[in-house]
């Protein structure tokens, strides 16, 4: 069996006995019946991998030993800040899981014109920890041992002003002749990605106007939760990860 990684939110210390959280020890404990002295993983997000050992699995309690850290080669030279305009149903879980295991460092949701979800106090409360998460499960499934930081919602203004100091800021956009190969290759990445509609005409230039470039993936027209995907994958393999393929 695969060696579970699980995600602790504490300080790890080799050589220290933890108690795994209400939702990683129903995991073990319920979901995969791990017994002790079996193997897991735990990892906090600071980069490091932490092997560990089971001490104790009861009804109320999962306890682990923790081991040497283990540096976590993952992550991407490339840091991507995506902001995804909201979208309805499973739509944005997909978005965010799928962007996480291709090696997004942020998210934003975001809010446009043409966006036909409305969050508001304790229920957008509710769905910011529902897609935190999201990211952490996809973080623990894929490997990372980093995980991204869903931010608060925004507005695409205020997106726009908090993404100020990204080397390269792109917004999709599949009517426009610009493609990604050519341009200079950044080492920080706001990634724009409109609703089911689209962005409108406005939006864009407003985007334009601050310095994002309106760049295209092809010729055919993306499903919002389809295209930081594919996204993602381009720009790590021009500028992120495939760079060891290149040199």
């Amino acid at each position: 069996m695969r060696i579970p990684r699980i995600y602790s939110p504490v300080t790890l210390v080799a050589g220290q006995e933890i108690e795994l959280d209400a939702h990683a020890a129903n995991h073990v404990g319920r979901v995969l019946r791990m017994q002790p002295e079996q193997a897991i993983e735990l990892f906090n997000g600071d980069g490091y991998d932490y092997p560990a050992t089971l001490t104790e699995v009861g009804k109320k309690a999962v306890w682990a030993r923790v081991g040497e850290p283990v540096a976590n080669a993952a992550e991407s030279p490339l840091r991507v800040h995506l902001g995804q305009v909201l979208s309805r149903g499973d739509r944005m879980d997909y978005a965010i899981q799928k962007s996480v295991e291709m090696g997004v460092a942020r998210i934003t949701p975001l809010v446009s014109d043409r966006c036909e979800v409305k969050l508001k106090g304790d229920r957008e409360d509710k769905r910011l920890r529902h897609w935190q998460q999201v990211a952490i499960s996809a973080a623990e499934q894929c490997g990372r041992a980093v995980v991204p930081v869903i931010e608060p919602v925004s507005t695409l203004a205020d997106w726009f002003a908090a993404t100020g100091e990204d080397d390269l800021r792109l917004v999709l956009h599949h009517r426009t002749e610009q493609s990604l190969t050519g341009l200079a290759t950044p080492t920080r990445l706001a990634l724009l990605v409109g609703p089911e509609g689209g962005l409108n005409e406005e939006e864009i230039g407003a985007a334009e106007q601050v310095g994002f470039i309106a760049a295209a993936l092809g010729p055919r027209v993306l499903r919002t939760e389809t295209a930081p995907v594919a996204a993602l994958a381009i720009c790590h393999w021009l500028w992120g990860d495939g760079q060891q393929h290149h040199s």
